[in-house]
C-alpha cells in the first residue's frame, strides 16, 4: 500500500487454507541472531490457529521457497528492525526489492506506480527509447543512446543517477542530447546547473556550442562573475566550479534548476567539505553525477554521491559503514557486495570502452622497472629506516589511526627519492647527483620521438616535471607543459595539438580529467598513483572516442620500493571497485585504513 509519496508499505502474506496470514512475524524469530545463519532444507513456522490463541499448528516450507523473502530484507537491512509488525515501510527507491520479488515467482500486490516503477527498475531492456533531439550536431552511438533513455527514465521518475561510464565515451554529450531534449519538450523551464572541476569549464562551453548550439550557456567564472548572477534564469545551462561554490552559495541558492549535474563527481567525495554540503542545499528538480571513477579509494565515496542524489537511499553514514563498508571491505564478504551491487544497478549506469567500442584501437600497458643506482638506493634505506621509526614513535604515542599524516609524510618521500632525490628537502639527499628513473625516461623518449610517437607524460609532482623540462632543454627536445600554474591552458594544448611539438608535459591534477588528446598515442607515467582509476583517467585522454591509433602506456616504477608496493595496493583497489560497479566481480580484500599504509614502509 502507498505510504505518502515516496514511501509505500511491503506485506508479506502466506496462505494457509485460504487464509492470508503475514509472514513477517514468523520469519522474525529465525532472522533474530541475524541474516547470515544457515537454515535447514524445511523450515516449521507456527501459525495461530484461530487469530491469537496459545494453540499453534505448524507449517512447514521449503528454505528455497523463504530464500527470495530473505535476500530481499538482507538487501534493505543489515538487521530486521525491532517491533516490524505486519508490514515494513520502504522509500520508492527500494522498488527494485519489489521488482526480484516478483521476477522470483511471487504474487506481488501494490500501487500501480510502485509496480510500474519496480518493472523498469529490474529490467534496464524495457526503459522506453527515446528519439535524440532535434539540433543535436552528433550522431549517437547506440550505446550513448541508451544512455539519453537511461537520463529520460530517471527524470521521469525523480530519480537520482551516476553515469559512470569510462572516461572517453562521450558523458558530456549524452548529458547535452538530455537537457536539449527537456528543453525541446518545454521541460526545462528552469536553468541545469552544472558543477565542474576549474579545467573543465572551457571544455563544457565548447562542447555545448559545438553539440547542442540552441541552448544558451552562462559561464560564471572569473573576478567579475558578480554581475552574471541575476542572469542565471535567463539560460538554459549554467556553468560554475567546486572552489567558487562556498564563495557563491547564497548566489547559487537564491535561484531554482531544473537539474544540478555535478561533473567530475568524485571531486565531492568527502561529504563534510564545503562544497558538497553546498550542493546539497540546492533547489533542483533532477540531480545527476557524472564520474568515470564513482569510487576511487573506498566506498564512502559512494555513499556521498547518493546522499547528493537521493538522500536516505543508503542510509545515514553510520548505517552505511555498519551495514556495507566494513561487511565489503574489511571482510571481503560476497554477499553483501552482490546485494550493494544489486542495490546500486538501477541508478549506476557504467559502460567500459571494450564491451562498447569495437573499434577502438587495443591499449597496451608496459610496465618499465629500473633499480636505484648505489648512491641512491643508499638513501632511499636510510630513510626508509629513519621514518619507521618515526612512524613507530608516533604510533606508540598517538595510536595508529592518529598516524595516518605521519605514515603518508613518510610514504612521500620515499616516493620522492624514486622520482629524483632533488624532490626531497634533506640535507642527506642534497649530496645525491642522478635518478635512476629519469635517466630511464631520457633513454626512452628521444627513441619514441624519433619513431613518430607522440607523447603525454604525466607526474602528479609539478616539480619533478620541471626537473624533466630541465633536461629536455639539455637535450634540444621541444616540448609544451601543462600545470596548474599554467596560465594559458589553450595555447598549451594548441602546441601539441597543432604538432608544433610532440611531447606534452601534464601534471596529473591538471590533466588527468577532461581532456580530449587522442592526437598522442603514447602515454608516460612518471611515478605510480595509490588510485588506479586516476591513472586510468590520465591514460585515456588518448585512448577515446576519435583514437585510430594503437596507444601504449608506459609505468615507470623503481624495483624494490615502495613503487611496487603501490602496484599491490592499485591491484586491491581495482577489484574493490569492479565487484561494486557490477554483479559480476570479486569484492576484493582491501581495507582504506593506515595499518595498509603502514605496510608499505616494510623492506
Amino acid at each position: 500500500a502507498a505510504a505518502g509519496n515516496d514511501w509505500f508499505a511491503l506485506r508479506f502474506d502466506l496462505d494457509v487454507d485460504g487464509v492470508r496470514v503475514p509472514l513477517l512475524p514468523l520469519l522474525a524469530p529465525l532472522l533474530a541472531r541475524g541474516f547470515d545463519q544457515p537454515l535447514p532444507p524445511r523450515v516449521s513456522l507456527p501459525v495461530d490457529r484461530d487469530g491469537g490463541s496459545s494453540d499453534h499448528r505448524y507449517v512447514d516450507l521449503p528454505t528455497e521457497r523463504l530464500e527470495p523473502f530473505l535476500k530481499t530484507l538482507r538487501d534493505l537491512y543489515d538487521r530486521l528492525p525491532e517491533r516490524a509488525g505486519d508490514t515494513l515501510t520502504l522509500s520508492r527507491f527500494d522498488a527494485a526489492a519489489v521488482a526480484r520479488l516478483e521476477a522470483a515467482g511471487t504474487r506481488i500486490e501494490a500501487p500501480r506506480p510502485v509496480l510500474d516503477l519496480a518493472a523498469r527498475l529490474a529490467d534496464f531492456g524495457g526503459i522506453e527509447p527515446v528519439e535524440p533531439p532535434e539540433g543535436l550536431a552528433a550522431e549517437l552511438r547506440g550505446y550513448q543512446r541508451h544512455g539519453l533513455d537511461w537520463l529520460q527514465f530517471l527524470r521521469r521518475y525523480d530519480l537520482g543517477g551516476i553515469l559512470a561510464d569510462d572516461m572517453g565515451l562521450g558523458k558530456t554529450l549524452q548529458t547535452l542530447a538530455h537537457l536539449l531534449l527537456e528543453k525541446q519538450a518545454g521541460r526545462l523551464d528552469r536553468p541545469a546547473l552544472i558543477v565542474a572541476p576549474t579545467s573543465l569549464m572551457s571544455n563544457w562551453r565548447r562542447e555545448a556550442a559545438r553539440f547542442a548550439p540552441a541552448l544558451s550557456v552562462l559561464v560564471l567564472h572569473g573576478p567579475g562573475r558578480q554581475v552574471d548572477f541575476p542572469r542565471i534564469p535567463e539560460h538554459d545551462l549554467v556553468l560554475t566550479t567546486y572552489p567558487l561554490l562556498p564563495r557563491d552559495q547564497a548566489a547559487l541558492r537564491a535561484h531554482g534548476y531544473h537539474s544540478v549535474i555535478l561533473d567530475e563527481a568524485q571531486t565531492v567525495k568527502n561529504p563534510r567539505a564545503k562544497a558538497a554540503a553546498v550542493v546539497r542545499a540546492l533547489d533542483a528538480a533532477h540531480r545527476l553525477c557524472l564520474t568515470g571513477t564513482p569510487m576511487e579509494n573506498h566506498l564512502g565515496e559512494l555513499w556521498t554521491q547518493f546522499d547528493f542524489l537521493m538522500p536516505g537511499f543508503l542510509g545515514d553514514e553510520e548505517s552505511f559503514r555498519q551495514h556495507w563498508r566494513k561487511p565489503i571491505e574489511e571482510a571481503a564478504d560476497e554477499g553483501a557486495r552482490e546485494a550493494l551491487a544489486r542495490r546500486l544497478a538501477p541508478f549506476l549506469l557504467r559502460r567500459r570502452k571494450q564491451d562498447v567500442l569495437s573499434e577502438l584501437p587495443p591499449k597496451t600497458e608496459i610496465l618499465r622497472t629500473v633499480a636505484l643506482g648505489e648512491r641512491q638506493a643508499s638513501l632511499y634505506e636510510s630513510v626508509r629506516l629513519a621514518m619507521e621509526d618515526r612512524v613507530r614513535e608516533a604510533i606508540a604515542a598517538n595510536g595508529l589511526a592518529k598516524s595516518h599524516l605521519t605514515i603518508l609524510d613518510a610514504l612521500l618521500k620515499l616516493r620522492q627519492i624514486c622520482c629524483d632525490p632533488r624532490l626531497v628537502d634533506l640535507e642527506a639527499a642534497r649530496t645525491v647527483r642522478g635518478s635512476a628513473k629519469l635517466e630511464l625516461l631520457m633513454q626512452m623518449l628521444p627513441e619514441l620521438l624519433e619513431e613518430g610517437r607522440r607523447v603525454l607524460l604525466f607526474s602528479q609532482f609539478t616539480s619533478m616535471l620541471a626537473l624533466i623540462q630541465a633536461e629536455l632543454d639539455r637535450h634540444a627536445i621541444g616540448y609544451s607543459t601543462l600545470t596548474g600554474q599554467t596560465r594559458n591552458r589553450d595555447a598549451a594544448l594548441d602546441r601539441f595539438r597543432d604538432g608544433a611539438v610532440d611531447l606534452l608535459l601534464v601534471s596529473l591534477k591538471a590533466g588527468g580529467v577532461g581532456l580530449n588528446l587522442t592526437e598522442a598515442d603514447t602515454v608516460i607515467l612518471y611515478d605510480p598513483w595509490w588510485n588506479p582509476a586516476v591513472e586510468d583517467q590520465a591514460a585515456d585522454r588518448a585512448h577515446r572516442i576519435g583514437q585510430t591509433r594503437a596507444v601504449f602506456v608506459y609505468k615507470l616504477v623503481c624495483e624494490g620500493t615502495v613503487e611496487e608496493r603501490i602496484l599491490a595496493l592499485q591491484a586491491r583497489k581495482r577489484a574493490l571497485a569492479g565487484g561494486v560497479y557490477a554483479d559480476d566481480g570479486p569484492g576484493g580484500d582491501w581495507s582504506a585504513n593506515p595499518e595498509a599504509l603502514r605496510a608499505l614502509l616494510s623492506a
